[in-house]
């Protein structure tokens, strides 16, 4: 479609009071169908029409996450500030300041994105409860997330660019990351993990995160998209860990990084019933193959010992060149 054709689709998607306001809305966050109803005081069907509408233009873009849809506001793949979607943001934000009566308008529907964080907080802290046990007793047995923390943000110097966070589950580590990265990408399998996430995420501008539902051995992303690839606590759940390398050394450009933080070798078989770990640690001979054959350089790590498991931090570099994940059955098997 040529250029003046995709602005004509626009305008017409645009022929609509009530799909300007949810253009405005998605200015600010991203948002279940359900919510976006739930702000215009409009059903669902009706509002779900107006999305059709959207995404068949190309100014919003649906992504399903379980039972839910989501929505955001559609942006280009660069991030161009000459795209479309760019450009119809600015336009939108001039005519709030223009017509005083649509502004008005705009400002009541913000005021009801309050309800919705509030709700998104509401059951963020009720999972938390329920899970609470589990989880202080696995942090029982490592070092607190604090010094971890600070042992990745040194050894992750300077701007990271691109980061995509794989297993991103609450979100923690791309909120801690979010001001030295150009564009957050989080990814996860659990829609529940995810929703987690966004109710962190959500004081974040829209267009500076995204989250994606998704399987860290089949990364939906293209090839070389980010320069930070980050596994936090999360390698251990892979029963093939070399084949997740391997996606990871796809999506990230030559010269990125990848950063590993999992648990050194430990014998607490429990873990594997009780908490679903795959691997039981990584040792540093295993992770310099699992990252060489993949495509990194080993660019350095750290040990932190906790009460009972050592949490260990590796680094690497990507190669201009990677390995065919068919060189890794020797890997594999350790």
């Amino acid at each position: 479609m040529t250029m003046p054709m995709v602005i004509l689709e626009a305008f017409r998607a645009l022929a609509d009071p009530t799909r300007l306001r949810i253009m405005r809305l998605l200015a600010s966050m991203e948002l279940a169908v359900g919510e976006l109803a739930q702000v215009l005081g409009q059903s669902q069907p009706r509002v779900s029409r107006h999305i059709k509408i959207l995404c068949d233009a190309g100014l919003a873009e649906r992504r399903r996450e379980g039972g839910w849809v989501f929505l955001r506001a559609a942006v280009s793949e660069a991030g161009s500030p000459d795209a479309p979607g760019t450009a119809l943001a600015r336009m939108l934000v001039s005519a709030e300041a223009a017509d005083a009566d649509f502004g008005a308008q705009c400002a009541e529907d913000r005021q009801h994105l309050v309800v919705i964080r509030s709700a998104r907080e509401a059951s963020a802290e009720d999972y938390f409860a329920r899970h609470a046990a589990e989880w202080d007793e696995l942090r029982s047995l490592h070092i607190a997330d604090g010094p971890v923390e600070a042992a990745l943000g040194e050894m992750l110097v300077g701007q990271i660019g691109r980061l995509l966070d794989v297993g991103t589950g609450t979100g923690r580590i791309a909120e801690l990351f979010a001001a030295r990265a150009s564009h957050l990408t989080g990814l996860d399998k659990s829609p529940e993990m995810l929703r987690l996430a966004r109710t962190r995420l959500q004081h974040l501008p829209a267009g500076h995160v995204t989250l994606v539902q998704g399987d860290f051995a089949q990364l939906p992303f293209p090839d070389s998209g980010f320069d930070t690839v980050l596994f936090h606590q999360v390698l251990h759940y892979a029963l093939a860990p070399q084949a997740v390398l391997a996606e990871a050394a796809r999506v990230t450009a030559p010269g990125g990084r990848v950063v590993i933080v999992d648990f050194a070798p430990h014998d607490r078989e429990e873990l594997r019933t009780a908490h679903a770990h795959a691997r039981l640690g990584f040792s540093d001979a295993q992770i310099a193959g699992l990252l060489t054959a993949a495509g990194f350089d080993p660019a350095g790590d750290r040990a932190l010992p906790g009460h009972e498991l050592i949490i260990k931090i590796w680094t690497g570099v990507r190669r201009s060149e990677r390995a065919s994940v068919t060189e890794f059955p020797r890997l594999a098997a350790q």
